[in-house]
C-alpha cells in the first residue's frame, strides 16, 4: 500500500486549512497514494478558542474533506473539532473516501507539560479501525501514543497499520520522545505505524500551545524508520509491505506472548 503523510502547518482559518487538504490530497493522489494522512487539528490549530470553529462531521468542513477524498478517489484522515455534549469540543479524526465513512474521538487527552486539553476538549472512549483497500487501519491521535494498551487493542481488532495524527508540543527532548514513542508502538504490536504531525510554526506560535514540531515518520513493524520529514511543511509518500506484518508478529511474538494482569492476580502474588 502506498501512503502519504501531509505534514502541514494549520492556521486559524478552517477554509484556508481546507485548501491545504485539497492541495495535499491532490499531490498525494498524483503520486499514487491510496491513504492520505493529515495531522491533528488540521481544521484549526491549537492556541485559539476551538468552540467557535467546531462543527459536526457532516458539517461544512467535514463535507469539504469528503468531497476532496471522493474527487481524488483516495481515503483521507484529518483532524477536526466537533461539538461536545457538555460545552467542550471533541478532538476528532474524520476518515473518508472509497468505502470509508468513519470518525474517531481522541481518547487520551493531553493534560501534561503544563497544558490541560481536558478543560476545553471532551474525551472519546471507543477505539476505531477502518478498512482501506482490504487492509484494517487503526486510528489514534497525538497523546494516545503514550498509551501502549490502545495500540495492542487495535492490533487485536485486526489493525496491520496504525496511524497517529498529532500536533505535538514543542520543548526540550519532545521531538526525540515523539520519534521513540511511535517506533515503540510499532514494536509493541508488530504493526506499521504512520505518524503525521503538524509542521513547526515558529517560536511565537509554539508558545501558545501544542502546535507541532514536525518529524512525521513511518515505522516498520520492527521499529525501523522507513521515511521521515524534517520540521517544515512536507509530503512524505512511501510504500508499506503489509505482507511482512505476519512474519514479524510470528518472529517477535509480543502479541502471542502477552499476559493480561489483573488487580486480583497482582494482590495474590504479593500475598
Amino acid at each position: 500500500m502506498r501512503i502519504a503523510l501531509a505534514q502541514i502547518q494549520s492556521g486559524t482559518d478552517p477554509s484556508a486549512n481546507l485548501d491545504l487538504v485539497d492541495d495535499g490530497v491532490r499531490r498525494a493522489a498524483e503520486s499514487g497514494a491510496r491513504l492520505v494522512l493529515f495531522p491533528e487539528a488540521t481544521m484549526c490549530r491549537f492556541g485559539v478558542p476551538l468552540a467557535p470553529v467546531a462543527e459536526p462531521v457532516d458539517g461544512r468542513w467535514g463535507t469539504g474533506v469528503r468531497e476532496i477524498a471522493d474527487r481524488h478517489g483516495v481515503v483521507v484522515v484529518a483532524g477536526m473539532f466537533t461539538p461536545g455534549d457538555d460545552g467542550r469540543v471533541t478532538n476528532t479524526l474524520i476518515a473518508t473516501g472509497p468505502g470509508v465513512d468513519a470518525h474517531y474521538d481522541k481518547i487520551h487527552l493531553y493534560d501534561a507539560f503544563g497544558f490541560a486539553e481536558s478543560r476545553t476538549v471532551a474525551p472519546g472512549s471507543t477505539p476505531a479501525v477502518i478498512t482501506v483497500d482490504g487492509v484494517p487501519v487503526g486510528l489514534t491521535t497525538c497523546y494516545d501514543v503514550r498509551f501502549p494498551e490502545l495500540y495492542v487493542e487495535l492490533a487485536r481488532l485486526g489493525a496491520r497499520l496504525t496511524t497517529v495524527h498529532a500536533s505535538w508540543g514543542a520543548g526540550p527532548g519532545k521531538l526525540e520522545q515523539w520519534t521513540l514513542l511511535t517506533r515503540a508502538r510499532a514494536l509493541d504490536t508488530g504493526t506499521f505505524v504512520a505518524a503525521v504531525g503538524q509542521a513547526y510554526p515558529g517560536d511565537e506560535v509554539a508558545a501558545s500551545g501544542p502546535t507541532g514540531v514536525g518529524g512525521s515518520l513511518v515505522a516498520s513493524p520492527l521499529g525501523e524508520v522507513l521515511a521521515a520529514a524534517g520540521d517544515g511543511p512536507d509530503l512524505v509518500v512511501t510504500d508499506v509491505d503489509l505482507d511482512t506484518v505476519d512474519t514479524v508478529r510470528e518472529t517477535l511474538g509480543v502479541l502471542r506472548n502477552r499476559t493480561d494482569f489483573t488487580t486480583s492476580s497482582r494482590a495474590q502474588s504479593r500475598g
